[in-house]
């Protein structure tokens, strides 16, 4: 008969949650499709499980500086046990391993771009993450390829994000470039 574990130990041996979420991928440099491609790659190596990816779409600049390149952007469904700091971290690194170097001007050009969208219904905030991301609902090059992987998708409070879509303005040019990313 095995003795009865404290609540420490079995707390400890328990599997830890395993959460739903959403990463969105951008890249506006070089080859955008391969770098989209490696960052799928090379989440895996750090505890993250792609489940699906949406097509990829070819989107306009948005923000700060709107004379560059245009981005190759799409969204996939992730599962992972890491709370959202530590997933943060995780598409740092892989932002990193695909050759994000540091510098540059803040919604300037860039190899990749890796951000944490949604992570099951957690609301969460800090210095370095806002959960859902505070964006979520305002670009269409997030909102569309979100919608594509799942159309009834709903941010924490019930909020639909086909109605966030629908209630954008112009602007924000969206087209479907290619298929989906391999997993």
């Amino acid at each position: 008969m095995t003795p009865p574990q404290s609540g420490g130990e079995a707390a400890a041996s328990r599997p830890k949650e395993r959460l739903r979420g959403f990463i969105g991928l951008g890249s506006n440099i070089g080859d955008r499709r391969a770098h989209l491609q490696a960052a799928v790659d090379t989440l895996a190596a750090h505890g993250v499980r792609v489940l699906r990816s949406s097509s990829t779409y070819d989107t306009e600049p948005v923000g700060l500086i709107l004379d560059q390149a245009e981005f190759l952007n799409a969204c996939i469904e992730i599962e992972t046990e890491h709370e959202p700091i530590g997933l943060l971290d995780a598409c740092k690194e892989v932002e990193r391993e695909v050759g994000r170097t540091a510098g540059g001007p803040r919604h300037g050009p860039r190899v990749i771009d890796v951000d944490v969208l949604l992570l099951g219904m957690l609301e969460y905030q800090s210095e370095r993450l806002r959960l859902p991301h505070e964006q979520v609902t305002s670009r269409r090059f997030v909102l569309v390829p979100l919608l594509e992987l799942d159309p009834e998708l709903t941010l924490p409070g019930g909020e639909r994000l086909a109605g966030a879509l629908a209630a954008l303005g112009g602007g924000q040019d969206v087209r479907v470039a290619g298929p989906p990313l391999t997993l």
